[in-house]
């Protein structure tokens, strides 16, 4: 694909007939692609079809320079997944929705009344789950220590005036997403968000998944680190150079982009344990790609006997567009469901009726209900991406390819 030395890594895991394209793709992103240590698993109609891992368990060790080289990405081996967390966050509003515990047409204040200040009275719960609330920046970003107090972020939020008319636009809120989500399901439930995931998703399904991550799981976790990104023709036909106003945007100290970005500051330690074991549900939840894949599959279908999470009425609502065109805070063309991101050219999934979130620099999870496909993917080397991934983008691809073949 390109002049650069081919990196071969041994490919662990198991792929099930006629899905050996998956597992080439995935050889193909530590060969060409600059992978460093990752795991891709699909499950489809509710049985695991592909669980492959490979690679150093830390992009930052010595093994920087041979991803074989070092301690071994493991089977049991998990990963902060970023902004793919709030798909699995978003699933706690819908669950409360389904259970008759949340109306999604009423405003934030009937369940949190300081949130009513600042003119946002008229902002509801569905404007927070489709990013049309208009905050996604703070006008005085919180300190590392701040974001994962539990208070901070909150009240923050509360006394914010929103930066466009609730509901009339969209824009992604990157980080403030965590305070929003979190404290609306605290004040429903008396229970953090991460609490209810583990009571009433992770533990039943048998998930290696955390918003909120014990020590146990700390010992398991990678370590994220910066990579380059590949040039084409190894970006799986992705643009790997952003366009100018959105590199603009980035720049920008003043632009919505940097300060959506920029709501904690500085940026926190995403290696540290305490980072790490806080509940901040838009950025540091932490998955196996195994558990992201079958939680995806439990929303759509039943998993190993356990009934599917997701009504019909939950998934129809998890996947019907409430924002679409110009994102305000990621200067390109987005899709939203409640809580998820939709099929489209900003974030490629599988097919139009296929939903999930990617998280920046990497990670991918989604479900198509139409092909009874999900499929979850964790990395710890972090390219320049917000939305959509070169890496991700080959397993896509190749998903996509078996399933028609």
């Amino acid at each position: 694909m390109s002049g650069k030395r081919e990196t071969v890594v041994d490919v662990q895991g198991t792929v099930a007939d006629g899905f050996e394209p998956v597992r080439d793709a995935f050889a193909a992103n530590f060969a060409w692609r600059g992978e460093r240590g990752a795991a891709v698993a699909v499950y489809r109609h509710g049985r695991k079809i592909v669980d492959l891992w490979g690679g150093s368990r830390d992009a930052d060790g010595p093994e920087a320079h041979a991803p074989d080289d070092g301690a071994p990405w493991e089977a049991d081996t998990a990963q902060v997944i970023r902004s793919a967390t709030k798909g699995i966050a978003a699933v706690v509003p819908l669950l409360l929705h389904q259970r008759g515990l949340l109306d999604l047409d009423a405003p934030v204040g009937t369940y949190w009344p300081e949130f009513k200040a600042a003119g946002k009275d008229r902002v509801l719960v569905r404007h927070l789950l489709s990013h049309r609330a208009g905050l996604p920046v703070l006008d005085t970003p919180l300190t590392p220590e701040q974001a994962v107090d539990g208070v901070s972020g909150p009240a923050a939020l509360a006394a914010q005036a929103p930066a466009w008319t609730p509901g009339a636009d969209h824009g992604y809120h990157a980080q403030t997403y965590s305070w929003l989500l979190a404290e609306l399901v605290r004040r429903i439930t008396g229970r953090t968000i991460g609490t209810w995931i583990a009571d009433e998703i992770s533990g039943p399904l048998g998930l290696e998944l955390w918003v909120g991550a014990p020590a146990d799981a700390l010992a398991r976790t990678g370590r994220l680190a910066d990579v380059e990104a590949p040039a084409p023709p190894a970006a799986a036909g992705l643009r790997v150079r952003p366009k100018r106003n959105v590199s603009d945007a980035y720049r920008d100290p003043g632009s919505l982009t940097r300060r959506a970005f920029g709501a904690i500051t500085p940026a926190p330690d995403e290696n540290a344990d305490a980072y790490r074991a806080a509940e901040l549900p838009a950025s540091n939840g932490i998955a196996t790609a195994r558990a992201l894949a079958r939680c995806y599959a439990a929303l759509i279908g039943p998993v190993d006997g356990h009934p599917r999470l997701f009504a019909p009425a939950t998934l129809t609502l998890a996947r019907t567009e409430e924002s679409a065109g110009p994102d305000r805070t990621l200067v390109v063309n987005t899709r939203f469901g409640l809580g998820y991101m939709l099929h489209g050219p900003a974030s490629p999934l599988l097919a139009p009726g296929s939903f999930g979130h990617p998280g920046r620099g990497g990670s991918l999870a989604f479900a198509d209900p139409e092909s009874g496909t999900a499929l979850g993917y964790v990395t710890n080397g972090m390219q320049q991406n917000v939305t959509a991934d070169p890496r991700a983008q080959a397993l896509v691809r190749a998903l996509r390819a078996a399933l028609e073949a």
